[in-house]
């Protein structure tokens, strides 16, 4: 077999698998949130569908397939159909760059386990596409004819907007480092456990707040905002199109749990693992457990949160946007900056 074919095979096989696992990932996530603000609130959660109700989420999408689509007179049909489908596919297509482990030798061939290997401006890819998932919530808002919804999606450019700043600055540290804007390359600076999130704790923090605000959950779901504005942005949405952008919201959870762990704690790395007397199939298996740990953690924090704080006001929302994690990026970029200058 040549090389073509074999790397054409091998990417088929793991395009199937990633989109197999995420959503998967997405269906049962939904199904933990679920249990744990159960857990929170001292109750049982989803226990009818299946053993534990570990069906619940095939039979919620069947419930949302079987549903009208019912569009509003007054909406802007195209855009109306369009938004969810921008929601969906750049949620979907982030996970592209993400290495869930180290490279492999397969027939005395490497293979990368991330969907597209060698990009070197991996980070800059996901940044980008988020960017534009910005339009799917702000089109929704405003094709759906509805002033609650109109104010959801004008929150939401605000907001993502305002935190994609502090959130760049807080990456500019850990290219610093990395020296690299390849995810492969910064999961590798991390060696150790040098990892960012010790080196660069302030750095680190306002990733993850920037991240809340990036997907919209609480305390910084103010595009949604139930007791102000309904359902926010989504307030027109029906059956599978409310499905695309409730599939979307955990999607981006995910893509920003994973990268929080490639960025900040150290990725699939274990640290010393190269260390250990075991075999090297063993060791990328361990690698890529505690890649899927990490996410692990990072997702119940994301859940745990939500349960826990009570929502911001738009002001106060905006305030520490600005006047809070600004600042304090900029803060940490500087640490950086003095951090590099003194390690070479």
């Amino acid at each position: 077999m040549n090389d073509f074919v074999f790397y054409t095979v091998v990417t088929l096989i793991k395009l199937v698998a990633f989109v197999s696992v995420i959503f998967l990932s997405v269906a049962y996530l939904v199904y933990f949130e679920r249990k744990i603000a159960a857990w929170a609130q001292n109750r049982v959660g989803p226990n009818r569908v299946g053993p534990l109700g570990l069906l619940q989420p095939f039979a919620d999408v069947l419930k949302l397939t079987l549903k009208e689509d019912i569009v509003p007179d007054a909406a802007n049909k195209t855009m109306h159909t369009l938004a969810p489908m921008i929601s969906i596919f750049v949620a979907f297509s982030t996970y592209a760059v993400i290495p869930v482990g180290p490279d492999i030798t397969v027939f005395g061939r490497t293979i990368s386990l991330s969907l597209a290997p060698g990009i070197n401006i991996g980070v800059l890819y996901v940044l980008a596409l988020t960017s534009i998932g910005v339009y799917a919530i702000t089109f929704a808002g405003w094709s759906s004819g509805s002033k609650y919804s109109l104010l959801g999606g004008i929150r939401s450019s605000a907001q993502m907007i305002s935190y994609e700043i502090s959130m760049g600055f807080s990456i500019a540290g850990v290219i610093m480092l990395a020296s690299s804007l390849q995810m492969d390359e910064i999961v590798k600076s991390q060696h150790g456990w040098m990892w960012n999130a010790i080196v660069q704790p302030i750095g680190f923090i306002t990733f993850v707040v920037s991240s809340f605000a990036e997907t919209n959950r609480l305390p910084f779901d103010l595009p949604e905002a139930e007791p102000e504005l309904v359902g926010g942005y989504h307030t027109e949405y029906s059956s599978m199109k409310f499905a695309a952008f409730f599939l979307a919201e955990y999607a981006n959870m995910l893509i920003a749990s994973a990268m929080i762990v490639t960025l900040y704690l150290g990725g699939w790395q274990f640290p010393y693992a190269e260390t250990f007397n075991i075999s090297p199939m063993l060791l990328v298996g361990l690698q890529i457990g505690a890649f899927v740990l990490k996410m692990v953690a990072v997702l119940f924090f994301f859940i745990w949160v939500r349960w826990s704080l009570p929502r911001f006001r738009y002001d106060q929302l905006m305030d520490i946007g600005w006047k809070v994690m600004f600042p304090l990026s900029l803060i940490n970029l500087l640490w950086v900056a003095i951090v590099t200058m003194f390690m070479k």
